[in-house]
């Protein structure tokens, strides 16, 4: 759990989530484009790389490689382990 609270302690690695979320099965390229234009991030495609190493080191990121290209999904199980382990209240529950 510590590797995912790493990965995630990171905007831009936050970015790149919501980016597969919005739109799963992308590759670098696309990715890059849209981190660009969407969030005004303009890291390097090597920058981009390494923080996508660092979501899939923490599961969060899957890569399938078809022919020369890698496409990358979202994997959201690890955080659904820090709901469990930290469940929010729903509207209504008291403090008691």
């Amino acid at each position: 759990m510590d590797e995912v609270c790493r990965a995630i302690a990171d905007p831009t690695r936050r970015a790149i989530l919501d980016e597969l979320v919005d739109r799963d099965g992308q590759s670098l390229f696309e990715l890059c484009a849209r981190l660009t234009l969407k969030h005004g991030i303009g890291s390097s495609r090597q920058a981009i790389s390494q923080h996508l190493e660092v979501l899939q080191s923490a599961g969060l990121v899957r890569v399938e490689r078809e022919g020369r290209y890698k496409f990358h999904w979202f994997h959201g199980e690890p955080l659904e382990e820090i709901t469990r382990r930290w469940p929010t209240r729903t509207q209504g529950e008291s403090d008691a």
